[in-house]
């Protein structure tokens, strides 16, 4: 503790909480929140730096690459944030520095086997790595109970719950306008629009929604349209994808849109009449909590954590066939006083991931972990 203006006194940590990450990506979930913890931690007093085993060029100044991290620190602890497996691994675990982990999920290399041979490496070597530092760590914090749940299954014995730091009700830019037009030209002639924010991978399974679309086009709006935002997985899956749709006939319908800048995001979600999720496996899901920030209606399967993310505020299936998933979309899209009551149901969900509670929250976890 010291003084500060007025005789107030302050909170000097004792310690340095440096983060590694395998990654750091202005455009990833992860690295927002990375971004937000290290802001978060030296507002609160710590002294912190970010690690990275690579790096966009637009953050690259935001941190400082693996090779950087030098000698072993006095006072200094690592937060290790795992999501993949990863060569920056090793260098945390062969390092004498106490251990803190952040829990991200990793996605079980069964779900993307046979199409992408890298990633399905990457991800079981993740799941073989996290089992790794369990003795080590001291303390383990998870985005979600249902990760959380996997830190106990592969022995993390001290753990808690923080969403991630991102603010999940906008991107903080206006909408693109030049889309925000397309997309209104196209809405004007009818038809809904449905939309799915996240990476064009097996294990999200857009494939699912394209299924959905045909059966929703054919009982109840031919005009419906379905506007996929996010990169592919490796090189087959997205021309795989390619073509299923057009052998649907669906080739109009469906809009594999890629990434997008966050202006061009704002833009899709304000033209959205519901967000539709098939995914087979989620940690955590943000984009379902940025289409309820949004006031977009959610319609999603129940798979890992999406039952706990939901809540109440949106319409969870299980299971998620073509035919029923696509009557309860047509409910929700028909059904004015259920759209109005998921609309109240998600305003209030959302005030659960506030960002500034959940940065204090984190923060507190780990004034606590590293002064036990």
């Amino acid at each position: 503790m010291k003084a500060g203006a007025g005789g107030a006194r302050k909170y000097t940590p004792a310690v340095r909480i440096d983060q590694v990450l395998p990654s750091l990506a202005s455009r990833d979930a992860i690295g927002v929140h990375t971004l937000a913890l290290t802001d978060a931690l030296r507002a609160a007093g710590f002294d912190s730096d970010i690690y990275y085993g690579n790096c966009t060029p637009d953050v690259a100044g935001r941190g400082r690459p693996i090779t950087e991290l030098g000698r072993t620190g006095k006072d200094r602890w690592l937060l290790y944030h795992a999501s993949i497996g990863s060569d920056v691994f090793d260098i945390v675990a062969a390092r004498t520095e106490p251990k803190l982990v952040n829990y991200h999920n990793i996605t079980p290399a069964e779900l993307i086997d046979g199409w992408a041979n890298e990633v399905t490496y990457e991800v079981a070597l993740g799941r073989a790595q996290l089992g790794r530092l369990a003795p080590e760590s001291r303390f383990a914090v998870a985005d979600s109970a249902f990760n959380e749940s996997e830190l106990i299954e592969a022995g993390y014995k001290g753990t808690a719950v923080v969403p991630l730091l991102v603010d999940m009700t906008s991107t903080g830019a206006e909408p693109d306008r030049a889309i925000a037009r397309r997309l209104a030209e196209a809405k004007s002639g009818g038809g809904a629009d449905l939309l799915y924010v996240g990476k064009i991978s097996p294990h999200k399974a857009p494939h699912d929604l394209v299924k959905m679309l045909a059966v929703y086009r054919r009982l109840y709006d031919p005009l419906a349209r379905l506007h996929l935002v996010g990169s592919p997985l490796g090189e087959r899956y997205g021309p795989a994808l390619e073509s299923f749709i057009g052998r649907l006939e669906l080739t109009d319908a469906v809009e594999l849109v890629g990434s997008l800048e966050p202006a061009g995001l704002e833009a899709y979600f304000e033209a959205a009449d519901a967000y539709v999720s098939a995914s087979d496996h989620e940690g955590f899901c943000v984009p379902v909590v940025e289409a309820m920030g949004h006031g977009v209606p959610v319609v999603a399967f129940g798979a890992a954590a999406v039952p706990e993310t939901v809540g109440d505020a949106g319409i969870v299936l299980t299971p998620k066939e073509p035919l029923r998933f696509a009557a309860a979309l047509a409910r929700v899209l028909s059904d004015e006083d259920l759209r109005c009551a998921l609309a109240e149901a998600a305003a209030r969900r959302v005030t659960d991931f506030d960002l500034g509670r959940s940065k204090a929250r984190f923060v507190e976890l780990l004034k606590t972990a590293t002064a036990a």
